[in-house]
């Protein structure tokens, strides 16, 4: 990709502390109008990047280029043009929804219309409220409203749902995915498998401070699995010796009742046909069928031999 093309380049990244290194040289570009993830465990590093990335942190090693400017040494010109929500935003229990805007609002050189803003985020009934009034679910949509000010060429969103019950989390990938369909460049953190899948159009898996792949989801997916797995269960048990014969080429399994088959295959649709039309043609009722793809969680456990939030 032309790096014209892109709003965050980063090449050979490395952060230490001390003798730990937290980013172990990294690399990476996020394009113009596309959300892209960072996906890994907490402590994997993603919060490092994303900082350092904002101008908050300075890199050890290695090149980051933001909207055309080096983070190190030219914060003040990103700051002016990004958008920042943490995983934690904690401002003073008795200011105002609408005095919070505002103020952020006097730290940039441009600003967007703040009332549209309040309505556009669900807050328009909130912005006379305290902050310490708001609930976990307002308070994150104040975040939101607290980085899109400033009309931002860019968006950091680090963990944005960590902490929220299911229904908030919910409302907050709606807003995003609004943002998403906006042509909005978004670098989302997230640690949240689904999370990832619903709104990333590309996807960095980091572990131990290192990119252990890159791509769109469906990507990764079939590049590290490539199969799918369909299960199946029937009213009667199923004669294995012929289904062995029958599926030489695809890996199976029977459940100890011989009731359940799970089988793994590169070609699912031609899969289920072919085992609905083999099950009818020996006389046995079909109960349930489920195709499951390969998950992202499937890839970091493929990869890591851990699961994602260990």
């Amino acid at each position: 990709m032309n790096s014209a093309d892109s709003v965050i380049s980063v090449r050979g990244l490395r952060k230490s502390y001390g003798t730990f290194e937290a980013v172990r040289g990294i690399s990476f570009e996020v394009r113009a109008g596309e959300v892209f993830g960072l996906l890994g465990p907490n402590g994997a590093g993603k919060t490092t990047t994303v900082e350092i990335l904002e101008g908050l942190r300075q890199r050890s090693s290695g090149e980051t280029i933001v909207l055309g400017y080096d983070p190190g040494l030219e914060t003040r010109a990103i700051k002016d043009r990004i958008g920042v929500c943490l995983q934690a935003t904690n401002l003073p229990d008795k200011i105002k929804v609408h005095e919070a805007l505002a103020l952020f609002a006097a730290f940039y050189s441009r600003n967007t219309d703040r009332e549209k803003l309040l309505e556009r985020l669900q807050l328009g009934d909130k912005r006379n409220e305290y902050y310490s009034k708001l609930s976990g679910g307002q308070k994150q949509r104040v975040a939101l409203a607290l980085a899109l000010v400033n009309e931002p060429q860019l968006l950091f969103l680090d963990e944005p749902t960590t902490g929220l019950d299911p229904q908030v989390r919910l409302e907050i990938h709606g807003l995003i995915q609004e943002l998403r369909d906006a042509q909005r460049s978004i670098l989302l953190t997230t640690h949240y498998i689904e999370e990832a899948e619903r709104l990333c159009d590309r996807v960095a898996i980091i572990d131990e401070g290192q990119i252990i792949e890159i791509g769109t989801p469906r990507e990764i997916q079939q590049r590290t699995l490539g199969q799918s797995r369909i299960e199946i269960r029937c009213e009667q048990p199923l004669p294995a010796a012929e289904l062995d014969s029958f599926f030489s080429t695809e890996k199976h399994a029977f459940s100890e009742d011989r009731k359940s088959l799970t089988v793994h295959s590169t070609e699912p649709a031609r899969t289920i046909v072919e085992l609905v039309k083999w099950i009818d043609q020996h006389g046995i009722e079909l109960a349930d069928i489920h195709l499951k793809r390969p998950t992202l969680e499937d890839v970091f456990i493929e990869l890591t031999g851990k699961r994602l939030r260990e």
